[in-house]
């Protein structure tokens, strides 16, 4: 299985069928983080963490924690795509894999500012 990125015109293949999707929140500063891995054609989350609480971001009732990080499991059914926006006005998300992180836009280079990329399972 793999994961295929798109954002208009420019796409990429990630050979991976589990992968870690980061972002900072624009007012609090503070990192949130989303495991999700393929099963069949969808994208399932399985765990996510907030390292911090404010504005907009408490954690959810059952949220555990530890180390200074909550980490609760998201009541999301299967996504058959991630939808998300790439903007100029605020830090971008992080594409996580094997434990390496790097910024999601350095997977599409060229793309727009505003553009919305698409993240799901590569049909085989």
């Amino acid at each position: 299985m793999s994961l295929c990125l798109a954002a208009g015109a420019v796409s990429a293949v990630l050979a991976n069928n589990a992968f870690t999707l980061a972002w900072m929140h624009s007012i609090e500063k503070v990192r949130w983080e989303e495991d999700w891995h393929i099963e069949g054609t969808a994208l399932v989350i399985s765990e996510a963490r907030i390292r911090g609480s404010g504005a907009g971001m408490e954690p959810p009732p059952g949220a555990a924690f530890k180390n200074g990080v909550w980490h609760y499991r998201p009541a999301l059914s299967p996504q058959s795509v991630l939808r998300l926006t790439h903007s100029p006005h605020t830090t971008g998300y992080e594409l996580c894999v094997d434990g390496r992180c790097r910024p999601l836009a350095d997977h599409l280079p060229g793309i727009d500012n505003n553009a919305v990329i698409e993240i799901r399972e590569c049909p085989p």
